[in-house]
């Protein structure tokens, strides 16, 4: 499995409602992201609305990305998340996921 960590920053007046929607992702989101090899997928975010993503693949981060922009629920779901970002430029949040370069790892 390949290991994915992300950074994105979500306004820091809109963290709370950010909060609210990961309480409450879609079902046919989660399916989506299963479907497409998204695994052990989680989210962590400070204070000031930086936010780190983590998961794990089969193949790639952009195999996953890939899979992803090939479902329905995702531009939906990107779409509806869009407002909670800041310096998108008027892309999806997927669309600005840079993948860091993974330094350390211990089993």
């Amino acid at each position: 499995m390949k290991r994915v960590g992300f950074l994105l920053k979500v306004r820091e007046d809109r963290i709370e409602e950010y909060r609210k929607h990961h309480e409450a992702v879609w079902p046919e989101m989660l399916e989506a992201l299963k479907r497409t090899g998204w695994h052990n997928y989680s989210l962590f975010m400070r204070d000031d609305g930086l936010l780190f993503g983590y998961f794990e693949t089969p193949r790639s981060f952009q195999a996953a990305l890939d899979g992803m922009s090939k479902e329905g629920v995702n531009a939906r779901w990107q779409d509806f998340m869009a407002p909670y970002f800041e310096g998108l430029g008027g892309a999806h949040a997927d669309e600005n996921m840079i993948e860091l370069e993974e330094v350390f790892h211990l089993d």
